[in-house]
């Protein structure tokens, strides 16, 4: 369990759509707190979701071979399967322009509410499901695994924290670097989709039939 959670939280925090759009809140008037709104929303999405998983299994993994044990490997291999057929999809389309979203035009005077909610809108549900499907073998009355959990939660958001904690201490250099690295990732937004998603689709989907032979 604590490989998966590691590599569905490394996945979750490399997205590049959140991250630029993190970046963007970052550079508004009220970055600072525009971005924490962002920060605490989506680590409280991906807590709500692991607190509703542990609320179902009580703490206590399922049987191996049952049916709960088995609907949970299935879920995680859908969801490797689906990120490879997008991954194909994305990759096989015409090139398209990415214009700045209508939204960013009114990002100086959002609301740190519409900054949360956004955080919402940008979740990657699908790997989140994978991080869910996975904390169904979580024991809670191990120390061990309530680690696994709060350092996926912690992992899934590290960028986050790292851009804004960089945004408080150095803000004029922090704001040049970033704004460099927004551009670099909007630049190669659609091969970042593609090579992501196709990695950790493979290895989603691969661990998962590991687990229904094994």
């Amino acid at each position: 369990m604590v490989l998966d959670l590691v590599v569905i939280g490394t996945a979750v925090t490399l997205g590049p759509l959140h991250n630029s759009a993190f970046i963007l809140l970052l550079s508004s008037r009220h970055g600072v707190r525009q971005g924490l709104a962002f920060l605490l929303s989506w680590l409280a999405n991906l807590i709500v979701v692991i607190a509703c998983v542990i609320l179902l299994t009580g703490g206590q993994p399922p049987a191996r071979h049952t049916a709960p044990s088995t609907a949970a490997i299935d879920a995680k291999l859908v969801i490797g399967l689906a990120l490879v057929l997008y991954s194909a999809h994305r990759y096989r389309r015409p090139p398209r322009p990415h214009g700045p979203p209508r939204w960013t035009a009114r990002i100086d005077d959002a609301s740190p509410a519409a900054a949360a909610g956004l955080a919402w809108l940008l979740q990657p549900w699908a790997l989140v499901g994978a991080g869910a499907a996975t904390a169904v073998d979580a024991n809670l009355s191990t120390l061990g695994d309530w680690l696994a959990l709060t350092g996926y939660c912690l992992l899934a958001t590290l960028t986050l924290i790292v851009m804004e904690m960089y945004v408080v201490w150095a803000p004029t250099s922090a704001h040049a670097r970033l704004n460099a690295l927004r551009s670099w990732l909007e630049g190669h937004q659609e091969q970042l989709v593609v090579t992501l998603s196709l990695l950790f689709g493979l290895w989603l989907t691969a661990r998962s039939i590991a687990e229904l032979v094994a």
